[in-house]
Parts: C-alpha cells; sequence; structure tokens
C-alpha cells in the first residue's frame, strides 16, 4: 500500500475535525510519520486480535474488539502533528504504567513520538488486556 506524502495542518488552524468514510482514508490524511505509525498500530491490534472490526467512531480510526459490546471506546488512535496518541483507555493505562515510563501518557491515553520505535509486544499485551476489561465488565 501506498503511503501519502501529504502533511496536514493542525486541526485549530482548519476548523473542526474533517469526517473520514474509512480508516484508510483517515490514515492518508495524516502527516507522513503519522501514517506509518498509524498502519503499525493497526497492524500490532490485528495480530493481537484478529477477529478485531475496524470503524471510524468520533471522526478518529476505533477497534471493536468484542462484537457483542458497543463499539464506543473500546480501543481508538489518532494522529497528530508529532506524535500518535493510542487510547486502550484508563484500566488499561494504569495497569500498564509501570511498563509505559519513558513515554507521555494521560488519563486513558499514551502517546507515541515519532522518533522512538512502537513497543510492539507491549501494545499487544494491552491490546489483550483490555479486551479482557472489556469482557469481564460486559458480565456485570
Amino acid at each position: 500500500m501506498k503511503l501519502e506524502t501529504k502533511t496536514t495542518k493542525s486541526i485549530s488552524k482548519k476548523g473542526g475535525m474533517p469526517s473520514y468514510p474509512t480508516m484508510d482514508d483517515y490514515i492518508h490524511a495524516q502527516p507522513l510519520e503519522a501514517q506509518k505509525i498509524l498502519q503499525s498500530l493497526r497492524a500490532i491490534i490485528k495480530e493481537a486480535v484478529p477477529e478485531v472490526v475496524e470503524n471510524i467512531n468520533y471522526k478518529v480510526p476505533s477497534f471493536r474488539l468484542v462484537a457483542d459490546i458497543k463499539p464506543i471506546h473500546q480501543l481508538m488512535c489518532v494522529g497528530y502533528a508529532k506524535h500518535v496518541s493510542f487510547y486502550p483507555f484508563e484500566k488499561t493505562i494504569d495497569h500498564f504504567a509501570h511498563e509505559l515510563k519513558g513515554y507521555e501518557i494521560g488519563k486513558g491515553t499514551v502517546k507515541f513520538s515519532f522518533d522512538k520505535d512502537l513497543p510492539k509486544e507491549l501494545i499487544k499485551q494491552m491490546v489483550i488486556y483490555r479486551k479482557q476489561e472489556l469482557i469481564e465488565s460486559s458480565t456485570l
């Protein structure tokens, strides 16, 4: 798959966040560095949970890890000018906080800058943990 080399201005300079019909459209609209990370995250997520369903939710790439649960807030990622944010949500970030030392983390998110390799095995563990968390919360 060919990646576009187009760069985009920040959302705040453009107005509102544009809508994209597919994940591919979203990824191709991002800066080249963000495209690479988004494609890598996508591949890692699919490797961890092969049955994952991709969709656009809140105008960003989202991954439905568990089919029987609403797609909202399962797993998301967003491209920015200088990093990509990965959203496995708060409990997952808290669970892996020690392993995420060296990365900027926030409430439910971790930022992956363009100058570091992605921690592939850690991301896979986080995705699997998030899936299990969703399954357990759906049985309550």
